[in-house]
């Protein structure tokens, strides 16, 4: 019988948000919607990018239905959208189900 994997991703809301972004690590952020088909997409995609990568980067998910007021603080119109943060700040995002290949390019520049 194999082992559950542990659970590398952050969820996300309004209270702990700042305080994650601001952790002194890098932090890639998921934002999503429960009725949004490509987020349902991406996300195994990013849960085994976080697993690959959670010793470096800190991997997270916020729900945007549930969090309105922090996508709209980060201009998040389209969904999924995907941003990198580095000491509380934006650096990095891809909007869209852009695959693995997509999120690991923007991975890749900041481990």
């Amino acid at each position: 019988m194999s082992e559950k994997p542990k659970d590398v991703l952050v969820i996300l809301n309004k209270k702990n948000f700042s305080e994650v972004i601001k952790s002194g690590r890098p932090v890639f952020i998921d934002f999503w919607a429960e009725w949004c088909m490509p987020c349902k997409i991406m996300h195994p995609i990013f849960a085994k990018l976080a697993e690959k990568y959670s010793s470096r980067i800190t991997f997270g998910r916020l729900n945007t239905d549930e969090n309105s007021e922090v996508a709209a603080m980060y201009q998040v119109y389209g969904i999924p959208s995907f941003i990198m943060f580095l000491n509380g700040e934006p650096v990095d995002r891809v909007v869209g189900a852009v695959g693995e290949a997509g999120l690991e390019k923007v991975i890749q520049k900041y481990i």
